[in-house]
């Protein structure tokens, strides 16, 4: 019992409101992956706009993804502060986890042709996992002293990677062999029967972000209202509140201005964050472009999610001996390494190659920017600074993938849509260079 304990405290789980808050990534990273990354993505383009040219559907699908994460970067700013100054995290959290999930399993619905349906569920993934995180992020300073966030951190992101393999995997089982799972197989199969093993896929993304989102609503207590920091919404109600959450907005970003350095970790997160989100959610697309069969992009997508159990883990080990924003620095380093390398990319074995690169990085390089920057905001503000947070993020967000979307429109080869990021990586890892992290976090506990 007691090494289990020593285990457990080791991976900043050792309270159960840690293991709770840390099962929302478990949740939440399954319908990352199906939805977002490998299964839905694969189905829209071969399936859903089987009769549009394939640089039409990665074009429109980025824009929903760009148009998505703007309708977050709108919302965040006024509904942050609110979550704090009412004490609503969870209730917002919850409200967008609704959102995205019925969207999740609205996309089990879908068939050939339904490009404005599929388009728009997809819409509400994005809206509803992008929204959920502004408020699950805004929970970790609560459950975690300082010196645990690191670990917490990167052990959330590896239970997501657990949960994205594990699911992708069982996915894959009986979407390539139906007949052992008693669906329907076979060379005569209706449009309905022939795509309901990927349907369903999507639909059990859907039910298990709902399922091991319990804890999390059950367990991890809403931290107390920020009465002060949140004054001008504190206690409005009807037609009034839209000026008043106007007016905190406003003073957010007085806040954020308070906090240098936390506000120059703000601007490299917006940009090289972009980058990553861009690799993550153009990946299939990019890799179907160059007639990488399905199965061997799905088994890439899986690899990063295998590769990253670990590596997310040892990246929190890495923080702690070199410090969080080293670990950063090298994981930016490696990812405009990545972009660059794939302009190299022509068959599979490039592409699989290339997935383990970002296997490796991904999840520690996230993880540790979002622990980072909770250690230079006040705690009782933290719903207010992640809603900052995931506003730049968002906003940033839609550049990355809309710039995809416009290069493979126009350029002659689809490689240089994920060679047009590359700058991002090296401008967003020159501004954290620059952050001043001791400095930081003195200036977050004065505040307090």
């Amino acid at each position: 019992m007691g090494t289990l304990a020593s285990i457990l405290a080791k991976l900043g789980l050792a309270r159960p409101e840690q293991r709770a808050w840390a099962l929302y990534d478990f949740a939440n990273s399954v319908v990352v992956t199906t939805t977002v990354t490998a299964v839905f993505p694969i189905y829209f383009q071969q399936v859903v706009a089987g009769d549009w040219d394939e640089r039409q559907s990665a074009q429109w699908f980025g824009y929903t993804t760009s148009l998505a994460l703007l309708v977050v970067a709108v919302l965040a700013p006024f509904l942050g502060p609110l979550a704090d100054a009412r004490a609503r995290r969870k209730r917002y959290l919850t409200l967008f986890l609704g959102i995205g999930a019925l969207g999740a399993a609205s996309l089990g619905f879908v068939g050939a042709g339904d490009v404005a349906l599929a388009l728009l569920g997809f819409a509400l993934v994005n809206i509803g996992a992008s929204g959920s995180f502004v408020f699950y992020d805004a929970l970790l300073p609560h459950v975690a002293h300082p010196e645990e966030r690191d670990r917490l951190s990167t052990t959330g992101y590896a239970l997501g990677y657990a949960s994205g393999a594990l699911l992708l995997f069982l996915q894959l089982l009986w979407i390539q062999n139906p007949a052992a799972f008693g669906l329907p197989s076979g060379p005569d199969l209706s449009p309905s029967e022939a795509t309901l093993p990927t349907r369903l896929a999507l639909i059990s993304a859907a039910l298990w972000w709902v399922l091991f989102s319990l804890p999390l609503l059950r367990r991890v207590p809403e931290p107390p209202a920020d009465l002060d920091g949140g004054a001008p919404i504190a206690n409005v109600v009807g037609f009034g509140y839209g000026r008043a959450a106007l007016a905190q907005v406003r003073i957010s970003w007085q806040h954020l201005r308070e906090l240098p350095d936390a506000a120059r970790m703000l601007l490299a997160f917006l940009i090289y964050n972009d980058g990553i989100l861009t690799i993550v959610r153009m990946a299939a697309l990019f890799g179907t472009m160059l007639a990488i069969p399905r199965d061997q992009l799905i088994l890439a997508i899986l690899l990063v999610q295998v590769v990253g159990i670990p590596a997310a883990l040892v990246f929190g080990r890495v923080a702690r001996g070199i410090g969080a924003k080293r670990a950063v620095l090298l994981g930016v380093g490696a990812y405009a390494l990545i972009s660059a390398l794939a302009f190299l990319v022509r068959d599979g074995t490039g592409f699989l190659v290339l997935a383990v690169a970002v296997g490796l990085v991904q999840g520690g390089t996230q993880a540790l920017s979002r622990s980072l920057f909770s250690s230079l905001v006040p705690a009782r503000r933290s719903a207010e600074f992640f809603a900052l947070f995931a506003v730049l993020e968002k906003f940033a967000g839609l550049f990355g993938p809309a710039l995809f979307g416009l290069v493979v429109a126009i350029a002659p080869d689809p490689r240089y849509g994920l060679l047009s990021i590359l700058p991002l990586f090296l401008v967003g890892g020159a501004l954290l260079l620059g952050v001043n992290v001791e400095r930081g976090r003195a200036r977050a506990i004065a505040l307090e």
